[in-house]
């Protein structure tokens, strides 16, 4: 099956793959590497490069996200945010 590019006006336009297939700046294939998650790496492995981690976030995966909480006073005509869910003392 050919591939065929795209030209509007005069340009050429479309996807990159139907001129190359994705290869690395030396023209060799890219090879697809699965990276590991940032909050499970150890302070060895962990760089510039590792990725932002997670630390105000938790973990996203967990199932205990507090949902009832205390209407707060003031909010008029506010739709959005009524409820305090934090620690009241």
């Amino acid at each position: 099956m050919a591939k065929f590019s795209k030209k509007i006006m005069g340009k050429e336009v479309g996807d990159a793959s139907v001129y190359a297939e994705p290869h690395t700046m030396n023209g060799k294939p890219l090879t697809k590497t699965r990276q590991k998650d940032p909050n499970m790496l150890t302070a060895l492995e962990s760089g510039v490069r590792s990725g932002a981690k997670r630390v105000s976030d938790g973990d996203p995966g967990a199932d205990d996200v507090k949902t009832t909480g205390m209407k707060i006073r003031g909010t008029g005509a506010a739709t959005k945010g009524v409820m305090a869910r934090g620690p009241m003392a």
